[in-house]
């Protein structure tokens, strides 16, 4: 495998019970700018500007959600960090090969894959990799579903 870093940062996800409770202490307390909202099944999520990196917050909507079951297990906190690769599908594929576990792997598009480390393989951390939207919080194709949405261009 490469000695060069696989992909970059990309943005921090974090459970919470409440995104409109823990969005007072990230903007408040802490000066996160707020970038949008969006709802799946399951769970909502909220992206924070923090200084070029992305703060996400992720709150469940049932007790089904994954995100309900982590909280109950392990409280609120840090879930999983992000690492856009602009090749993730031969990147994925290469992290099996050395015998890395992956799990969750998608294709949302041509343009889009997405896995997650599991946490068995990187020391306990659930490190989201992948390409394009949906996976990447800065990802242009969100200006397409979030009215008014205006990413900043790195």
């Amino acid at each position: 495998m490469s000695k060069q870093p696989i992909g970059t940062f990309e943005h921090i996800g974090i459970a919470v019970k409440s995104i409109a409770e823990a969005r007072k202490f990230y903007e408040d307390a802490l000066g996160a700018t707020f970038m949008y909202e969006y709802e799946r099944p399951g769970f909502r999520f909220a992206e924070f500007d923090f200084g070029g990196t992305i703060i996400e917050l992720l709150e469940p909507l049932n007790e089904d959600s994954f995100v309900h079951k982590f909280i109950a297990a392990h409280g609120e906190g840090v879930h999983h960090i992000t690492l856009a690769i602009p090749d993730a599908r031969q990147r994925i594929a290469e992290l099996k090969a050395a015998g890395v576990r992956v799990v969750d792997e998608r294709e949302h598009s041509p343009t889009s894959h997405e896995a997650f480390i599991s946490p068995r393989s990187s020391h306990g951390v659930l490190i989201q990799i992948g390409s394009g939207y949906p996976a990447l919080a800065a990802d242009p194709e969100w200006e397409k579903l979030v009215p008014g949405l205006r990413l900043k261009k790195k």
